[in-house]
């Protein structure tokens, strides 16, 4: 019981210390790079990525699919060809693109088609984004040496797409775990997952 307070104290002690933006915004600032994953669930994404050094936003949102300015609900019908995703806003001198592209893979499972745990539909599948060349030779070779090194029982089969739009998912999404901490969803999904990544993730994390 005293390890599970002290795992609850620390995940709390985080989430409202490290990476919340208080200048949310879908748009880089001077030397900035912009990144963008879909991994399921949006609220996981944006957690995991904000803890990291030298990402200074990570925002909810849609892409990969078609339709322009998709509201939640339209998203979840699985009828758009969007999946749930985050826009990343890091610096390079900070943190190195295929730094991020690991992370995304220690903090998923990107074997499942189309689901992320109990969260099931085309709106939850693994996508990583490229803007160019070089981004989607550093993800192929990411893809190589995770699955040669046997991290997951069956082969990663997240897609590899060329980017091309991306639309903010709506307020309430936004900071979801910070603002709703009591939720059964992160209490019981969002936190334990969590944990995990920053368990196994050798990276420089915020706090």
């Amino acid at each position: 019981m005293m390890k599970l307070i002290l795992k609850i104290s620390i995940f709390c002690c985080v989430i409202f210390s490290f990476g919340y933006s208080q200048n949310k915004q879908d748009k880089s600032i001077k030397n900035e790079a912009v990144a963008t994953f879909a991994q399921g669930c949006f609220w996981h994404s944006e957690l995991v990525f904000q803890s990291l050094v030298g990402v200074r936003d990570a925002v909810s949102g849609y892409a990969g699919g078609k339709s322009i300015n998709p509201t939640y609900e339209e998203v979840s019908s699985g009828e758009t060809g969007h999946a749930e995703c985050v826009q990343v806003y890091y610096d390079p001198q900070k943190i190195a693109f295929k730094t991020l592209v690991m992370a995304y893979f220690f903090s998923m499972d990107p074997t499942k088609l189309n689901q992320q745990g109990n969260d099931i539909g085309t709106q939850y599948r693994s996508i990583v984004f490229y803007r160019n060349d070089e981004e989607r030779k550093i993800i192929e070779e990411v893809i190589q040496s995770v699955n040669a090194s046997k991290k997951f029982k069956s082969k990663i089969i997240a897609a590899i797409l060329p980017f091309t739009a991306f639309y903010p998912a709506e307020k309430y999404h936004q900071e979801y775990i910070k603002n709703n901490p009591a939720n059964p969803y992160v209490k019981n999904v969002c936190y334990p997952e969590y944990l995990h990544f920053r368990q196994t993730f050798k990276g420089i994390f915020k706090d």
